[in-house]
């Protein structure tokens, strides 16, 4: 059997934690939350620091947002969904770009916590409706001279469990695969527009007309 997911809540409201513990509880299998606190630093120590996502508040106590801890928790390699009350596309947009697989608001419920967390325990990104508006309405006029081929790669690797069956379905090698998709973030971090991971790359895609938001 699997091992159950598990989460860690970063959050500076105690009442915020125990609801998103009661929801991901509550669901089949449950989530279990083994940490939770209102400091960043509950993601790094203990049992939050071997947590499969990280749940976080963008303001900790304070109006800047926590985009530095943000950066820190994906460039080590955790899987973040950012949970929060600001609404704005720009602020979503961000946090997608700097590496978060889900980014949902506390007005979208249950039942879209639910699907986030356990989308970003498999890696996945994860698309509410919130979301799915920010980057319908964002087409970047700049944009990445993409060939035929590495598109091709994008939006199949996008709408597949694996590198592995990418390659099965185009008729290419695993390590093909990888090439394209290198020199597609090449691309992107040469123009200013880094996307280094999978999660900012469907953002980008997104944003780009490469793939709608029912594509995914």
């Amino acid at each position: 059997m699997e091992s159950p997911l598990t989460a860690v809540v970063v959050d500076d409201h105690p009442a915020v934690r125990a609801g998103v513990a009661h929801w991901l509880g509550s669901g089949t299998p449950p989530i279990t939350v083994v940490a939770g606190g209102e400091d960043v630093r509950v993601a790094w120590l203990g049992e939050g620091a071997d947590a499969d996502v990280v749940i976080l508040d963008l303001h900790l106590g304070g109006p800047t947002p926590a985009l530095g801890d943000l950066r820190r928790l994906v460039e080590a390699g955790r899987r973040v969904v950012v949970y929060s009350m600001r609404a704005d596309d720009e602020t979503a947009l961000t946090c997608l770009e700097l590496g978060a697989l889900c980014y949902l608001t506390k007005a979208e419920g249950a039942d879209h916590l639910v699907e986030a967390t356990r989308a970003a325990g498999r890696g996945d990104p994860y698309t509410p409706p919130s979301l799915a508006g920010a980057l319908a309405g964002d087409r970047s006029d700049h944009r990445p001279a993409l060939s035929a081929r590495e598109t091709e790669v994008l939006v199949e690797w996008f709408q597949s469990e694996s590198k592995d069956f990418v390659a099965q379905r185009l008729g290419i090698t695993a390590s093909t695969v990888n090439s394209h998709l290198e020199r597609i973030r090449i691309k992107y971090a040469q123009i200013g527009r880094e996307a280094p991971t999978k999660a900012a790359l469907v953002a980008r895609a997104i944003q780009d007309g490469l793939i709608g938001v029912d594509d995914l």
